[in-house]
């Protein structure tokens, strides 16, 4: 690790959606100030977010089967301990404790597993309390071990990810809760990708999650809700799809569907005298989701980036292992009724895409539908800028004198 006149930082952070918070406001840090030596451990997965802002992993790092989402399907413990959970998890805790004293301070992103990393290190420490929300039971329930942490006086502040956790927090005696907004905002600037679509069709954008082979599964079942949709009248489709979901895995969809692939990113087929074409890119995300008109999700953090942005969200029920009822559920209730509708509660049959593409017809033609959206987007997720806003604070933190062992 390279030394430099700034107080160093540690990022700890447990799941996908933690480490593209993380990485986003590290990126903010480093605009501000290049020099700062910043490392990271990734609890989950590889720490692509962290590797392509060139952050050293201090530890190693490994994709369990479970893609770090335990508590929606405890049964895949059991293949996460089969691939080397256990010992992976003490290369880590020895990996950070080896390290320790060299960081200043350490910024815990997700949930208990990395704030009680953080003060095992026994430095100061910030905690971004990305994966959880009042918003879930209008009460937020801590573990507590979390509470006990958070009330040390080496947890310096605790960024929330909405303002409604930030005031339940207060009001518990949580006085270093804040809420400087929502990183995940600040990730939907786009690259420039042109979008070639009927402007005189609503576009309705596919989101199927990023881990394989889920996302291959959600994205079919969602092609044939387009089939449905196509029975009802003109519409544009364009899925925002992961890198991994390449020409040979859309030709095979292609084929299992009865459709045909052009060789580059469309899908094609016929409902009646109708021609349905769905656009599938990976390199434009932000340009899809800014111009659609409604969403179909099977996502997590790619679904609250839509409710923030104002867009309708109709979710379809997969077989998981990640976006099963319980994960749509327990979403529906974070992001709000305004904005997510559940069709469901099984994986989705077809009269549950007939009535998700009722539903769908309803709220295109709901007049108040767009305000509303916006409005609950606003309250649930909030605008850009909070990477920015945390990163300021996290200096702040820095400027107050000489960071103590206290």
């Amino acid at each position: 690790m390279r030394r430099t006149t700034m107080p160093d930082l540690l990022f700890l952070s447990n799941g996908h959606g933690e480490d593209l918070n993380a990485s986003l406001i590290v990126k903010a840090i480093q605009t501000v100030n290049p020099q700062l030596a910043i490392a990271a451990q990734p609890i989950v997965g590889a720490g692509h977010a962290y590797r392509k802002l060139g952050v050293p992993i201090i530890g190693p790092t490994e994709s369990m089967p479970s893609g770090g989402l335990l508590y929606m399907n405890p049964w895949v413990l059991v293949r996460d301990l089969a691939q080397g959970l256990v010992l992976l998890s003490l290369r880590q805790i020895a990996a950070i404790w080896r390290l320790r004293q060299q960081f200043k301070l350490v910024v815990a992103v997700g949930d208990v597993v990395p704030i009680a990393l953080a003060s095992l290190t026994g430095r100061p420490f910030v905690a971004f309390l990305v994966s959880t929300s009042s918003y879930y039971e209008g009460r937020l329930r801590l573990p507590w071990l979390t509470q006990r942490l958070l009330r040390s006086p080496r947890c310096r502040q605790i960024f929330c990810r909405d303002a409604f956790t930030a005031a339940d927090l207060q009001s518990r005696g949580f006085a270093k809760a804040i809420f400087c907004g929502y990183p995940i905002m600040d990730a939907l600037q786009g690259q420039g990708a042109e979008l070639v679509l009927d402007p005189q069709c609503p576009l309705i954008a596919l989101l199927a999650g990023s881990r394989l082979p889920e996302a291959i599964a959600n994205l079919k079942l969602q092609l044939r809700l387009c089939q449905e949709l196509a029975k009802w009248g003109d519409f544009a489709f364009a899925a925002a799809i992961v890198p991994a979901i390449d020409a040979t895995q859309l030709q095979a969809i292609a084929m299992d569907l009865g459709w045909q692939f052009d060789g580059r990113d469309r899908l094609l087929t016929s409902v009646g005298d109708r021609r349905l074409e769905v656009h599938c890119r990976s390199d434009a995300f932000a340009e899809i989701l800014q111009a659609s008109q409604l969403v179909i999700g099977m996502a997590g953090t790619a679904v609250e980036q839509a409710v923030g942005l104002g867009k309708p969200v109709v979710q379809l029920i997969g077989a998981g292992p990640q976006f099963t009822y319980r994960f749509a559920e327990a979403q529906e209730r974070l992001l709000g009724t305004d904005s997510v509708q559940t069709i469901g509660k099984t994986p989705a049959q077809p009269a549950d895409l007939t009535q998700a593409a009722q539903v769908i017809l309803q709220t295109l033609q709901d007049p108040t539908q767009p305000e509303r959206c916006r409005q609950n987007g606003q309250a649930r997720v909030g605008s850009p800028g909070g990477s920015a806003a945390i990163a300021g604070q996290i200096f702040s933190v820095l400027r107050q004198g000489s960071i103590d062992d206290r």
